[in-house]
């Protein structure tokens, strides 16, 4: 099941992400990251934080997802009209995240990490099926219309890319 698939993922990059806290000097965290503008320290909050926001989308999945497919279209439409203010909101809170020290950070991971699990094993397979659609200028991993799987399995794609992007490693 890929719901099964998903939550192993996120067990290996939980220790992936405690191995990068563990390994990171404070240079490294102060060190700039490749190809955005925050440092390592933000950006580690960052992969946090594409964890944290499977929370919030999951609510969103499960109750947009009942309406009209119209409805959830002009959703993801007004969505991708505040793409801007939404990027300048998205790096402003990593950067404040980051300020955060990676003894908490890995404490919020392992939160967010188990919360999900939990979520997780609730989820009957018509909530696993169900989707609606998304603002795909938000995020290059939404895809135009994502289901609940789609939603569970998108942290780990997030986390796997800004991994590439960190200039030190675990």
């Amino acid at each position: 099941m890929a719901s099964t698939t998903a939550g192993q993922q996120w067990e290996r990059d939980r220790a992936a992400f405690h191995a990068l806290l563990a390994a990171a000097t404070a240079a490294d965290l102060r060190r700039p990251s490749r190809g955005t503008r925050w440092t390592n320290r933000q950006l580690l909050f960052h992969m946090l934080f594409g964890y944290q926001v499977v929370r919030a989308l999951q609510l969103l999945v499960r109750v947009v997802g009942r309406l009209p497919d119209p409805v959830s279209r002009g959703f993801a439409r007004a969505l991708d009209a505040a793409a801007a203010p939404f990027d300048v909101v998205n790096y402003l809170s990593s950067c404040g995240g980051g300020l955060l020290g990676p003894r908490w950070m890995g404490w919020w991971f392992d939160r967010v990490i188990a919360s999900l699990h939990r979520s997780l094993d609730r989820a009957a397979e018509a909530d696993l099926a169900r989707g609606m659609h998304y603002p795909v200028r938000w995020d290059p991993f939404f895809t135009p219309r994502m289901t609940l799987a789609d939603v569970y399995r998108y942290p780990a794609r997030h986390f796997a890319f800004h991994r590439r992007q960190l200039t030190f490693t675990a």
